[in-house]
């Protein structure tokens, strides 16, 4: 208990340095987003990524709070991801490459022994959903962030109930490093995630589910679906708006959830919110029924939600795309142009025709 406490401590203040100082080099490098006109550095992964993975280690080494194999397996391959994820950042990886390595690190993590091969196939399907659900959320300051922290604190419980002591741990740091985030992506976010961090905390949150509910608990999907409820949402109501406007399923753009409750009228503070609120409403139902406080048929009431907030966002209208984050700009061609003065000069008048040929 006290070595949890400590790690969590651990993780939120180390994060929360290392978000203010990858800010500089962020900027430096030109590894930047714009939002709302705004150049906003794309570094935050790897402060999370650092702080979670340095906690861990200790842990781990020092074998006071030992991650064990599932753990230990699912933190490597989130971390190939994320570093899979920064190459994107830095030199734009097409999606569909993008999309590809999510599939293939969901194909490592599987637990295939408990699920079965059709069962194990589901599951690679399912993770790819819900970590591109939480990529979309990556695109909004502070969202997921907040969902995230939310996710991982109430999965950390579900794992501590099952006595999975080292997902327990890394759930409860991972929830952590997230708060400590926080205080530099809360609108207007000084550092976002980036692809980096916005895969690695999508794909170790989706595994988690999968691991402890495969693993540990194995009954039913009711309580997974409930505590991914809200990335699950996004990533339905992106593909099928896509899909009906005819766009690539792949092609990012303003039209997540969080964009479209801005369109109808919150704040970007309200936005985060709002999805915080459904995250912990969600969570919540998904961890009561883990714990066997409530039936499990509680969760058609999640479901039902769900496709209510999915069907009722398909009629508000997405934003318009911007450029590409990372987008050159023209190179100068060293020739300087005056600009005009706004002074008209006369012009000489014409010389009229006399009419001799």
């Amino acid at each position: 208990m006290l070595y949890g406490i400590l790690a969590a401590a651990s993780a939120l203040l180390l994060t929360a340095v290392l978000s203010a100082t990858v800010r500089v080099p962020a900027l430096r490098l030109g590894i930047v987003e714009r939002r709302r006109g705004r150049r906003v550095p794309l570094l935050g992964g790897v402060a999370v990524m650092g702080g979670v993975g340095a906690v861990a280690w200790v842990g781990e080494w020092s074998g006071v709070a030992p991650l064990g194999r599932e753990a230990g397996w699912l933190i490597v391959v989130g971390a190939g991801l994320g570093v899979f994820g920064l190459i994107g950042d830095v030199w734009r990886l097409p999606a569909v490459v993008r999309a590809a390595g999510v599939v293939v690190g969901a194909a490592m993590v599987v637990p295939y022994r408990e699920l079965g091969v059709l069962g194990g196939m589901v599951g690679v399907v399912w993770i790819a959903l819900v970590v591109h659900g939480f990529k979309g959320m990556g695109r909004s300051d502070g969202v997921l962030g907040v969902v995230g922290a939310v996710t991982a604190f109430a999965l950390s419980g579900c794992a501590a109930a099952e006595v999975m002591d080292g997902l327990a741990t890394l759930f409860s740091v991972l929830a952590a490093a997230l708060t400590g985030f926080l205080m530099h992506n809360w609108p207007p976010a000084r550092v976002v995630l980036g692809t980096c961090g916005a895969l690695f905390v999508g794909f170790l949150l989706a595994g988690g589910v999968l691991h402890v509910y495969a693993v540990g608990y194995g009954a039913g999907v009711g309580a997974p679906f409930a505590l991914t409820a809200v990335a699950t949402a996004d990533a339905v109501l992106v593909l099928v708006s896509r899909k009906r406007a005819g766009r690539e399923l792949w092609r990012g753009g303003p039209d997540h959830l969080a964009h479209r409750l801005r369109r109808i009228g919150l704040t970007p503070p309200g936005a985060v919110v709002v999805m915080g609120v459904a995250a912990a409403g969600s969570t919540g139902v998904g961890l009561a029924i883990h714990m066997l406080w409530t039936e499990p048929r509680t969760a058609w009431w999640v479901a039902g939600v769900t496709g209510l907030v999915v069907l009722g966002m398909l009629f508000v209208p997405p934003g318009t795309a911007g450029p590409s984050p990372t987008a050159a700009r023209p190179a100068p061609t060293g020739i300087h142009r005056p600009r005009p003065t706004g002074v008209h000069r006369p012009t000489m008048p014409r010389p009229v025709p006399t009419g001799a040929h």
